[in-house]
């Protein structure tokens, strides 16, 4: 088993390198997709450099589908896939400490996660076949007959309690919960997890969450390494086959995000050294056609570091704050567009005014031919770090399966953003940001 484990930390780290130089020699990054007969949709990218593969399966069962009473319950559900599988046919129940020495046996892993969107399961094994086939048949028990035991709950809730609890005395986070909820309201984005909600969490909520929401039917499955098609379609017929076979039922749907009709100002006293403040408001969704303009002007304002604008005028010229950023987050709602730093409290109203002028400003006017032409060579010179590992590659094809974005995307990302102007840049800014209806956030300052 050692050799088995070095064998694996081996083409990790080789995985982290080799596929850089490989990609830079491709005309194109060819995403093979078809849709099985049981609904799930599957995303390729053969990648034979090295007996690797990695594979994530998304679901429509991310946290804006959880109860408004149990937020976080779709996040808590995924991780707890690990604590254990039951008995089935021939194949014993495992326990958390089982199923972990299994995959550390393996040298491959498996797990769960949630984000706001969608619950995501990731498998990374080497491709010899003898490895590749168990581990493929214990990811498929993970995800499809968790055990959801008793005790490993009970054991680990009080420590997430504690958690909330700790995180409640930074002002960073207490800032953070003031803006979602300025900027969503009621939306499940806005939504937190609270000491309460944990409280008022069972397994038989794991339990029921995991029986309605974990579709094979309604699977997205990205896969990236040694595998051909065939080899990829057998795989994820596998992983999916402990799961229910009926057709999807339509799920609910889930509101939008509402744009906001007026500015907010929310001053939190906290004793801080520093103030801490937010402003911003609802940005876009992902597939949104403003997407690359947006990403360029973005960069240009607070998303480029210390070439950015606000960076420039906060931070540069007036000492103001070490730190200062801009960044959108779009997903299948219209994710926060969000300015944040921090300053002395006796500074915090100077900057404020100062960040509100040159948000306004850029908005109205658009970035200089210059700035424009400076994001467009940082951004396109490092495209190539966004996929120069299976890992990175994996993410942006399951961001294309998931956003249901063109299968050229990666191969024309680099025209796309050449072919932006300052005025591409100054339209999409007016028609997604409203500098007048900002929801602000103070914390910290008098």
């Amino acid at each position: 088993m050692i050799a088995i484990k070095s064998a694996a930390a081996r083409a990790v780290f080789t995985g982290a390198t080799a596929l850089f130089f490989i990609n830079s020699a491709w005309a194109g990054i060819p995403i093979q997709h078809w849709t099985q007969p049981g609904g799930a949709r599957v995303y390729l990218v053969e990648s034979p450099a090295i007996p690797m593969v990695d594979v994530q399966i998304d679901l429509d069962a991310g946290g804006r589908r959880d109860p408004a009473d149990k937020p976080g319950l779709a996040s808590l559900m995924a991780s707890s896939t690990s604590n254990g599988v039951r008995a089935s046919g021939a194949a014993p129940a495992m326990d958390e400490h089982q199923l972990s020495e299994a995959w550390a046996d393996l040298g491959a892993s498996f797990g769960g996660s949630a984000s706001a969107d969608r619950m995501s399961f990731a498998l990374r094994s080497l491709t010899y076949p003898d490895l590749l086939d168990k581990a493929v048949g214990l990811a498929a028990r993970q995800l499809g007959e968790p055990s959801f035991p008793e005790a490993p709950w009970l054991r680990d809730r009080p420590k997430l309690v504690a958690s909330l609890k700790e995180a409640n005395t930074r002002p960073a986070t207490l800032a953070a919960r003031a803006f979602n909820r300025a900027v969503y309201g009621s939306h499940p984005y806005g939504w937190e997890m609270t000491e309460e909600s944990l409280l008022r969490t069972s397994v038989a909520d794991l339990r029921a969450l995991h029986a309605r929401a974990v579709r094979a039917c309604d699977a997205r499955v990205s896969i990236v390494g040694a595998l051909n098609r065939a080899q990829a379609d057998a795989l994820v017929t596998r992983l999916l086959a402990r799961l229910p076979k009926a057709p999807c039922a339509p799920q609910a749907v889930v509101p939008e995000v509402q744009p906001l009709a007026q500015a907010s100002e929310q001053r939190i006293a906290f004793a801080s050294a520093q103030a801490h403040v937010l402003l911003g408001q609802p940005g876009y969704q992902r597939n949104d056609p403003d997407f690359f303009a947006l990403t360029v002007g973005n960069h240009i304002l607070g998303g480029g570091g210390f070439t950015a604008r606000l960076t420039e005028e906060v931070r540069e010229k007036r000492g103001l704050t070490y730190s200062v950023y801009s960044y959108f987050a779009p997903g299948l709602h219209a994710g926060a567009f969000t300015i944040g730093l921090q300053t002395r409290p006796d500074q915090a109203e100077q900057a404020l005014t100062l960040v509100r002028d040159v948000l306004t400003k850029f908005v109205t006017e658009g970035p200089t031919e210059k700035e424009l032409q400076a994001a467009k060579d940082n951004l396109i010179g490092g495209f190539a770090l966004r996929l120069d590992s299976n890992r990175k590659l994996l993410d942006n094809v399951a961001n294309i399966a998931w956003n249901g974005l063109p299968l050229d995307y990666l191969d024309t990302w680099t025209q796309r953003v050449e072919r932006l102007t300052v005025a591409d840049v100054r339209a999409a800014f007016a028609r997604k940001v409203q500098p007048a209806n900002l929801a602000t956030v103070v914390l910290g300052a008098p």
